[in-house]
């Protein structure tokens, strides 16, 4: 009976990442506040946080496969076939790069520095929800159809912030975008790109971390929260590119306020 509800524990943390990795409410601060209630301690699970990151990894890679062949496509034709045609699909690529580059640097440097227990993860995900309702805001804007260079820049300044446990990636990304006036959908194509760039050298980071790690792993929960990570990122991103809209985020907005609330109560009574 222990075991299954440990094995339990790591399903619903598998799915908890799979959605709330696409969705913008922080899946390292959810992560947080769960493991506390299940009283798991997340500084003991390098191994199942890199397994579940993986499965966001590969459900986002997956649906947005065409765009990663077509932009890989574009790049080598451009550099090596010297196409001009495909030289919009070669600065998009740099665009991604430039956008990463802040938080790869910044993740590098502060990554074991940062707070993460409840009530730092609380006022960030305050934060999150206030952002997210100053974006929703501006609904009524006309909006933009391209990434500019500057563009990719801002974006890639707010996205620095994302390694903060409690503040979204998405929604950081989201802000920085919107706030620029970029139509949702490309800001969401922009935002999961470059997460799919930086998740690369993260992945192989946690793979480092992992093998000189001495976690115990339990196969079947991992396995499985490695499913579920896989299986939620994918309907996430789905649903989230099907019917969000910008006056959809003060929904989340509000949900982010709510939990990081919670999170703060919780810090003082657990």
């Amino acid at each position: 009976m222990v075991e299954f509800i440990e094995i339990l524990k790591y399903i619903i943390l598998g799915i908890i990442q799979g959605i709330t990795e696409v969705f913008p409410v922080s899946s390292s601060g959810h992560l947080t506040l769960f493991s506390r209630l299940f009283n798991m301690d997340l500084s003991n699970l390098t191994i199942f946080l890199m397994i579940t990151n993986t499965g966001s990894f590969f459900a986002l890679f997956y649906f947005f496969r065409k765009d990663i062949a077509q932009l890989a496509k574009g790049t080598w034709h451009y550099l090596i076939r010297k196409e001009e045609t495909s030289k919009e699909d070669f600065q998009y690529v740099v665009k991604l790069l430039i956008a990463v580059i802040p938080i790869g640097i910044f993740g590098y440097l502060f990554k074991d520095a940062l707070p993460n227990d409840l009530l730092s993860v609380g006022f960030a995900l305050i934060l999150t929800g206030l952002l997210l309702y100053f974006v929703y805001r501006v609904k009524d804007i006309q909006w933009k159809n391209q990434i500019t260079w500057k563009n990719a820049l801002i974006i890639g300044a707010f996205q620095m912030f994302a390694i903060f446990p409690g503040i979204s990636r998405s929604g950081i990304t989201m802000t920085g975008g919107l706030m620029q006036k970029i139509e949702l959908k490309r800001v969401l194509r922009f935002s999961f790109l470059s997460y799919i760039v930086v998740s690369v050298p993260v992945m192989l980071l946690g793979i480092y971390e992992a093998w000189t790690t001495a976690e115990s792993i339990n196969i079947i929960g991992y396995g499985l929260a490695f499913i579920m990570s896989f299986a939620f990122s994918l309907i996430s991103i789905r649903v989230l590119y099907q019917y969000v809209k910008v006056k959809n985020l003060v929904y989340f907005a509000g949900y982010c306020v709510v939990v990081g609330l919670t999170s703060i109560i919780l810090y003082f009574t657990l």
